[in-house]
Parts: C-alpha cells; structure tokens; sequence
C-alpha cells in the first residue's frame, strides 16, 4: 500500500510506542522546548495495554528526567524491604546469601511497579505539557524520503480484509513525518527491525538474544502476603534444559507478580516454556505460597538479553532506536525500565539540539554517543559477560564466574575474560530434534497451573478476525516440510500464547495452523524459528493483549 495518496501531518518528532523510552523522550522534549511538536503512535488500545515487565523499577531514570515525581504522584508505592535468591531442587531450596554478590545486584532504593501504571502516569504527565498520544495506532510502515532517510511512518491503517486488501470499511491511515522518528517499539519491533536490516545496522555487532519472559498477576492469602519482598529463583525445573529463572514480587492489595523467564538460546526443540513456568508453581515453596490464591491477569513478552555487545548502531538518517528496540536489559538485575527512560532523554536532547541548529533528517551521533559512554553503557559494560557465561557453561559457572567477573568489572573497570561473544542466535542454537530427548510436562491441575488457552484468556488480547493474520510465513511449506520433521514443530511449544499448532487429520498430511487471535505480541516465534520462516507484523490498531496493571 506504500503507493497509496494519504493525508500527511508534520511534527518535530515522531515517536512511535508509549513505552518508558518513548514517552520519556516526550517528555525530555517539552522540557527542553515547549513549543516543540511532538506526537506519540501506540498500537495497543490505550497506553499501558502492551506494556509487560517484571517489575523492580530502579527509579534512576525517573529521578533524571523528573527529579519530584514523587510530589507529582509516580504510581512508585511499594519500595523493595527484602531480597532473596534461591536455587531450588525438585522438592526443596537453598537460600543465596546476599553478601557475596556485587552491590549492582542489591535491590535498595528500588520499587515493586506495575509499569504499565507508570507509562500511563507518564502519558498524563506528557500530554499535560502538550505531547499528542495516540493510542490504537498501529504503525505499519515506514516513509522513506528523497535521500533514502526516514521520514516517518505510516499510522492508523485499518479495515484490510483477510486477503490484505482493503474491505468495505477501509480507512488507509495517515503519514505523519518529523524532522526525527524515534522507534521504541520494544523488543523486536517490526520497524526497527526493517531499520536495522535496511541500515545495516547490526554489522560488527554480536547476535541479538532473548529470553521469553512469562507473568502472572496473583491475589494471595492476606497471611502469607509481604509487602516488598522481591524473590528470584534459579534451577529447578529448568536444570540443564535451558538457562533462566523465576521472580515473585509482593506488591500491594495482597498480590503478587509470579513470573518466569527462559532463555531463548536453549537446543532442545522439545522444550516447552510456558509448561516449564506451570510446573514451577508446583515447587512446595511456591505451591504454598499461591495456595487458597487465585491468578488475575496472565501475559508473555520477549526480553533482550544480548547486552552491550549486542546493541546495534542506534542511528541512521532520521531515525533513532530507543530502549529495548536496542537492547538495554541488564540481564543478572533483570532491569531495562531505568535504561530505556534513560535512552530517551538522551535522544530528546540530540534531537532538540540538531532541531534548534536547524538540522532534519540526519543522523544523531550525540545520541548515541550519550548512550555507549553514559550511564546506560557503564551499566551494560560491567555485566556483560554474564549472559555468554550462562549460555555456555550452564547455572553453576556462571553463578561462580559471572559474580567473579561482575566484582572485577565494578572494582577495577574491566575484565581478565575481555569482551566474550554470544556466538550464535537464538533461532541457529535450536537443534535438530533427534539429538534430544523428548520431554513428558505433568497436566496443569486447573487450580496452581492452567493449559495456554485458559490462562490467555486472562491476557484479553483481542485481534479482529476479518484482517490479514499479522503473523506471516516467508514460505509455507517450511512449517511441515522442514520444521515437524527436523525439529518436532518447536512453534507448537515455545508460544506462550497457543497460536501455532500442527493439525493431523487420518489419511492427510499435517496441516500448519496460524491462531493469530490468541497472540499476545511476545515475538517470540519471530525470533526463535529454526528457519526464521514466521514474521511479526503489526495488526490493526487497537488490537492484542489489554494487560491490567502489567
């Protein structure tokens, strides 16, 4: 449809995604200019409803760009009280002690957040200073200009029938173009993802890496409910299978974050994450903990992982990345939230002071400058070997190395290891299935763990059935023809959502079936197919999961 005449709309900036970095680079932008136009593009219903983190917000990013938003009412209510790690066995757990890990990994002075609540605190505060939002907009291209530099998006496209071509009630959107677009979609965005390929963006750089991040809200037993506890957990049920972990956070109204993270780089096809996070909840620690409880809301997200030798370049002519569309997760604190706010005040003030020279359309060097040698690299710098350390030399070594490597980093600035490399991606590590062994996962008992289609329910992701599915194939025979032969047709399990499953039906060959109304926007499938044959596109605006208090 990019030949399509449609009604344009100049800004200053163009952010597309009301996340924490593109509303904090709003914001930022207000500040520094009042009378700057700017305009925030949010594909889900209403700001907050995409947004899915853990979340133990380290509130450094917040006290940079508002220094009294606590005055000002920031939904931060819950600070961290205590701090446990555990390692856990099939039936029993060893407490972590605290001492011995470098003071990054210390919880003080942090907050148990919904950050989908501080988004939406943070959109108010935007467009009280005049940021437009809007919400249900999805943005589905890319407005190259003249010179080949980016010169906006395309927004707000709706009414495509299931064939992709407009139906009775079309509307094809609009263009809106800046003089800079800001891409903070979130982890795997679909325009980042076209930036970075067309930019080439990634050259030199070490392979993106993901984990899947699974969440579920849970009102408890007032008894056992202790407000500002933070737990994390590692080991069981995961063991060698693949790296990764669990966290529980006690926040208000008696409830508690149940999540679980896998990391997506793991070889055995027969690996099923979200059967993984529902046996864990069968651990007697946990099991007691959420018994006579009753989970609330449920949703899955993809996590970047792959650090400060992961991120890409961030710039390309006018366009910038902010926050986890870059990858800025501090993998062993399991935080972003602080970096990606931090990444869009920096790329706030780039932007004004090319703006105010008089400057459009070019790249933003001091942006990424800001990011590589400011508190978001030295932030990534220190804790950059623990992912390939994990992914390498399993839960033990890294525990053991990876905390060795952090004090030295922390202490001295550096590494004896230098810089280690991922090596592969996520979607080259998967194996062929005939080199593992299948994994029997026990039936969810309907009162602690629930099947998928149960529990996304709770997510109410919603997808107007008459549109294009958003999930595509670059080719549709590799599902049965490669991926159920070689590697047991892994989309059917690493789906937290159910959407992909392989019918057979007697005397007919397999059949691949897309249930694209179920997805919850994990990208997960995009990033971890064997043959990298699935693509994550935008649905129409206003579609997907509507997560509460994520």
């Amino acid at each position: 449809m990019s030949d399509m005449e449609r009604e344009a709309m100049e800004y200053d900036v163009v952010i597309v995604g009301a996340g924490p970095a593109g509303l904090s680079a709003a914001i930022r932008l207000k500040q520094l200019d009042a009378d700057c136009s700017v305009v925030v593009l949010e594909k889900g219903s209403e700001v907050g409803a995409h947004i899915l983190s853990g979340a133990v917000l380290d509130p450094c990013g917040l006290d940079a760009l508002i220094p009294d938003w606590k005055a000002k009412g920031a939904p931060l209510n819950v600070p961290v009280v205590e701090d446990n790690f555990y390692a856990l066995g099939a039936s029993g757990e060893i407490r972590i002690p605290n001492f011995p890990m470098p003071p990054l990994m210390n919880n003080h002075g942090n907050y148990i957040v919904s950050m989908g609540n501080v988004c939406r605190w943070m959109a108010e505060q935007a467009e009280e200073m005049g940021v437009e939002i809007f919400p249900g907009m999805a943005c589905s291209e890319i407005v190259y200009g003249e010179n080949g530099e980016v010169k906006g998006v395309v927004a707000g496209e709706m009414g495509l029938g299931a064939d992709g071509k407009p139906g009775p009630s079309y509307e094809p959107g609009m263009e809106l173009h800046g003089k800079y677009v800001f891409l903070s979609e979130g982890v795997r965005g679909s325009l980042s993802q076209q930036v970075i390929a067309k930019y080439d963006l990634a050259k030199g750089k070490e392979p993106q890496k993901y984990g899947l991040g699974m969440k579920e809200i849970w009102e408890i037993d007032p008894a056992k409910h202790k407000l500002g506890t933070v737990t994390h957990t590692m080991g069981w049920p995961l063991g060698s299978k693949a790296g990764g972990g669990s966290f529980i956070y006690h926040l208000e109204n008696n409830q508690v974050y149940v999540g679980f993270v896998v990391h997506l780089g793991y070889k055995n096809p027969h690996v099923f994450p979200y059967m993984e996070f529902q046996q864990f909840k069968h651990h007697p620690m946990v099991a007691e903990l959420l018994k006579g409880g009753k989970r609330v809301a449920y949703g899955a997200r993809a996590i970047t992982e792959g650090g400060y030798q992961s991120m890409p370049k961030m710039v390309a002519p006018g366009v910038a990345l902010l926050g986890c569309s870059v990858g800025m997760v501090n993998v062993p604190r399991i935080k972003g939230n602080h970096n990606a706010m931090l990444s869009g005040k920096a790329a706030a003030e780039a932007a004004f002071e090319a703006i105010t020279a008089g400057r459009s359309g070019d790249e933003l060097p001091d942006y990424e400058a800001a990011v590589r040698d400011g508190e978001i690299g030295k932030d990534l710098y220190k804790v950059r070997n623990v992912k390939p350390l994990w992914s390498k030399f399993g839960l033990i070594a890294s525990l053991a190395v990876g905390g060795f490597d952090m004090w030295c980093n922390t202490l001295f600035g550096g590494s004896l290891m230098g810089t280690l490399k991922h090596g592969k991606s996520d979607a080259e590590a998967t194996e062929p299935a005939n080199k593992h062994q299948k994994i029997d996962y026990p039936k969810p008992d309907g009162k602690l763990s629930f099947d998928r289609l149960t529990n996304v329910a709770f997510a109410f992701t919603n997808h107007e059935e008459s549109q294009p599915a958003h999930l595509t194939l670059k080719d549709d025979t590799v599902p049965v023809v490669v991926n159920l032969p070689v590697y047991a047709g892994p989309s059917a399990r690493y789906c937290p959502a159910g959407v992909y499953e392989f019918v057979e039906e007697e005397g007919k060959d397999p059949r691949f079936v897309i249930n694209f109304q179920n997805c919850v926007h994990c990208k997960t499938c995009d990033i971890k197919d064997p043959s990298q044959n699935i693509v994550w596109t935008t649905p129409q605006g206003g579609d997907g999961p509507n997560y509460p208090n994520m």
